[in-house]
């Protein structure tokens, strides 16, 4: 027996909170950010913030806390399978976030990384080098034994959330409420590239573009595997690389001056 679609009113509803528990959330701060550092007197390029802050100066909390960040995040990606469970199938089924393709859906995630990754490397630097992309601190300079496991877990986490909750989630409540297979596209890459816009004006469009090759390969393949795989990968090459690529390009990826301000929303 298929569950009864959900009213209109209700679905409205529900992907609201959804999203202002979420990504949403991370959306309004993050644009509300961008237009703090505009009205700055320090200039958006001499800007800085950091993607995986220490939480704390005591090692051993440290981790805990990094933990319980990546499980409580995690724990909304539960949340929202949950609400897409339907009597006919499960929801790791239902948006092809399952281990049924394991060499396909790596493969594919690979393919799409190498796509979208040398692409995004060149956007972000060319927004250092015009002054209109935040300098981004991908991980910590000086790295710890725990760094690169919890910098892996992290890339995981973001993988994740973002896939199931702006692909998996919310072409399915979409297409629910009638909209169509372009729109949807497009609405989730804005607030994709909305999530992002306190890195500044690159990657607003990098990632706006990023969702919407995402949102394409999601309505041909009907799977998000493949895309949490390019997303991890893409997290990962960039958390774990960073110090490389800081050490190698320092006036494109060395952190700014101290002193600029340091926001870190909740978006990845």
């Amino acid at each position: 027996m298929t569950r009864a679609p959900l009213p209109r009113a209700r679905l409205w509803w529900e992907v609201g909170l959804v999203l202002a528990c979420t990504l949403g959330q991370s959306a309004v701060y993050s644009v509300l950010q961008l237009v703090r550092r505009l009205l700055a007197p320090v200039p958006l390029g001499a800007q800085q913030t950091q993607l995986n802050p220490t939480q704390s100066p005591e090692p051993v909390w440290d981790i805990v806390y990094q933990l319980l960040d990546i499980a409580f995040s995690l724990a909304l990606v539960g949340l929202v399978l949950y609400l897409l469970w339907d009597a006919t199938s499960g929801p790791f089924r239902r948006i092809g976030l399952d281990l049924t393709r394991p060499l396909r859906d790596l493969g594919a995630g690979a393919a799409i990384a190498l796509i979208i990754g040398i692409p995004g490397l060149g956007l972000y630097a060319l927004g250092r080098v015009l002054g209109i992309t935040v300098q981004v601190a991908a991980s910590p300079l000086d790295p710890d034994w725990w760094t690169i496991p919890l910098l892996v877990l992290s890339a995981v986490r973001a993988g994740l959330q973002e896939e199931v909750i702006m692909i998996g989630y919310l072409f399915a409540r979409l297409r629910q409420a009638g909209w169509n297979g372009w729109t949807i596209i497009l609405a989730s890459a804005m607030l994709r590239g909305a999530y992002h816009a306190y890195q500044g004006i690159g990657p607003i469009v990098g990632n706006f573009v990023m969702g919407v090759v995402f949102g394409w390969c999601y309505r041909r393949w009907g799977r998000v595997m493949p895309l949490v795989v390019a997303h991890t990968i893409l997290d990962v090459v960039s958390f774990v690389g960073y110090p490389l690529a800081a050490a190698w390009w320092p006036g494109v990826f060395a952190p700014a001056p101290a002193g600029t301000p340091t926001p870190s929303p909740t978006a990845s």
